[in-house]
Parts: structure tokens; C-alpha cells; sequence
């Protein structure tokens, strides 16, 4: 198939400054793009070829959105994921695929997916509601401190507390949850797994994360990360082993644990460019959102090693 000046379309749901930063990309080899948001000042709006205004957890909207693209791609992972699986029923290629997706939306679901195939994790606890925790701490199922996290629709630091007393569980929503332990670490770390439709992989360089203490995002991202390269190796097996595990295509950006004693833990994934690679803009021979083009294509996967070297 050719994607290069042709009636190929690209369908792109979301279309916030990741979806602008994918489309620089698209409009370089002259790919045809349909974007879709619910917001109609969003920052893709200026790039694409088509921007239509919808509802990304509407099942009829998306699977309407869809019909009209060859591939589907998103740049957030709240979408609709029933209507995306209708439209690879229909024949559309939708990379990630649905089942993945359905797996990363729900943090509990995502969890004992890592439990399930031995991905490492922090130990935790499944919970239907929020007001059940204090049951599981009165029986001594469950001790502080620990990481409440709402099952959905968590982003960018919303939907997660560290609870270090009874009243931090005032005013959490009363909703679907985990109650995950409490990890003492040294580093938050992230590395980002590129994988086409045939299983090849490329990974980034580990990097190392810097949180604001409170907004709970990202404010520094140096790569390479200052930990061994023994620890390095550990980082990118364990991200490899997770899309692998899911079967997934396109980027994979993994949240990752040093623990004290060096041990890696996966904390969570996001199945698409992320604020741990934009690095790569200046900083790769192939940027990450170039590389999730590569990869959703079925093109050969770009160099990932660092431009300048220390």
C-alpha cells in the first residue's frame, strides 16, 4: 500500500499537542490525516486534513469516524474501546489494538494483567469501591502507607493519592480501585518500546523521570538515566516483555520502579508518544513520533540511539 501522496487516510482519535506533534510528522511524508476531538479549538485542528468534533467514548461516533480511514491510531487512551474492536470486525486496522487498549484503560485490569504474566509489579489490592479500603484496614488486609488510584480515567497525576492516614481517604471518589503498596525507590524511570505489526522492537534509552511534588507531572526527563547499565539492561527486558505481552503495535511508553535494592517494577503504560520521549524530538535520529508512524505502518523501524553523546 502506498501512504506517501495518495488517498490513503490516517485516522487519528484525539487531537490535543500530541496529536499536533504526530501530525508535523504525517504532513513531512504528505499522509492524508482525519482527526477527531471533542473540543473544537483543539491544537490538531490547524494540522490535519479533516477535523470533525465528537465524543472519542461515543460508540457510534467513533465507529462512524472510523469507517471513513484505513488505519486508526490515538494520541489518548480514553476512547471507546467496544467500537473500536466493531471496527476491526469491519476490517479496519486499529493500532493499539482494542484488546489492548482495554487492558491499559483500567488500572485493575492492567495490574493483574502484569500478575498474570509475571510482568513485576508493586504488590496490590483490587478493590469495587473506594468505602471498601476501610473494611480491608480494620480486618488488617491492608496497612499505610499506600497508593489509592482510580481504576479509570486517571491522567496525568489525577485519580492517584498516597494515603498515609485514615483521613486521606476523605473526599476520594467512591469508585472502582487499587490499592497498591507503597514503594520505596530510588528512581522513577521510563522506556519507550517501539513494535510493528511483525514483532520487531526497537527501545529508546532508559530514562529518568523528576516529578513536581504536588501536580504529581513530569517536570525533567534526563536521558541516559544515572543508574548502572546492569539496571539499564533489567528496564529494557522488563518494557520489552510488557509489549510483548500485549500484543501491542505502535509506541509503548513504560513507567518503571528502581526500588532500593535495584529490583524494576512496572508502575504503568501509556500506548502512545509520551511526555518521557518528546527528548527525541532534537535529541534521537528518529523522534518518537516519527517512529509511531513507523511502527503503525508497518515501515522499518528508525534509530533510536541518542544524536550527541556525553
Amino acid at each position: 500500500m502506498s501512504y506517501f501522496s495518495s488517498d490513503f487516510t490516517l485516522g487519528i482519535l484525539g487531537g490535543g499537542q500530541l496529536g499536533k506533534m504526530l501530525l508535523y510528522e504525517t504532513r513531512k511524508w504528505d499522509i492524508r490525516t482525519r482527526v477527531m476531538d471533542p473540543s473544537g479549538k483543539a491544537p490538531s485542528r490547524l494540522a490535519c486534513n479533516e477535523f470533525l468534533q465528537g465524543d472519542l467514548m461515543d460508540y457510534d461516533t467513533v465507529v462512524a469516524f472510523g469507517t471513513d480511514v484505513d488505519l486508526l491510531t490515538i494520541e489518548i487512551e480514553n476512547v471507546n474501546a467496544l467500537a473500536l474492536q466493531e471496527l476491526e470486525r469491519r476490517g479496519v486496522k486499529v493500532f493499539p489494538g482494542a484488546k489492548t487498549l482495554q487492558v491499559i484503560q483500567n488500572k485493575a485490569r492492567q495490574k493483574l494483567f502484569y500478575r498474570d504474566n509475571e510482568i513485576p509489579t508493586a504488590p496490590f489490592s483490587r478493590f469495587g469501591y473506594t468505602s471498601e479500603i476501610r473494611d480491608s484496614i480494620d480486618n488488617g488486609g491492608l496497612s499505610f502507607p499506600f497508593v489509592w488510584k482510580s481504576a479509570q480515567f486517571g491522567y496525568d497525576g489525577q485519580g492517584v493519592k498516597i494515603v498515609r492516614k485514615p483521613d486521606d481517604l476523605e473526599g476520594l471518589p467512591n469508585v472502582e480501585c487499587v490499592a497498591e503498596s507503597f514503594v520505596p525507590f530510588k528512581n522513577e524511570l521510563a522506556v519507550i518500546v517501539a513494535r510493528n505489526e511483525t514483532g520487531e522492537t526497537r527501545t529508546y534509552p532508559v530514562v529518568e523521570m523528576e516529578f513536581h511534588p504536588e501536580a504529581n507531572q513530569v517536570e525533567y526527563v534526563l536521558c541516559p538515566a544515572r543508574i548502572p547499565e546492569e539496571v539499564a539492561h533489567r528496564a529494557r527486558e522488563v518494557a520489552l516483555k510488557v509489549s510483548e505481552s500485549l500484543g501491542h503495535v505502535g509506541l509503548l511508553a513504560v513507567e518503571l520502579f528502581q526500588t532500593e535494592q535495584d529490583e524494576i517494577l512496572v508502575n504503568e503504560v501509556a500506548p502512545r508518544p509520551h511526555n518521557s520521549g518528546h527528548y527525541s524530538i532534537e535529541g534521537s535520529f528518529t523522534n518518537q513520533f516519527e517512529q509511531h508512524l513507523r511502527a503503525i505502518l508497518g515501515l522499518p523501524l528508525g534509530k533510536t540511539d541518542r544524536r550527541y553523546q556525553l
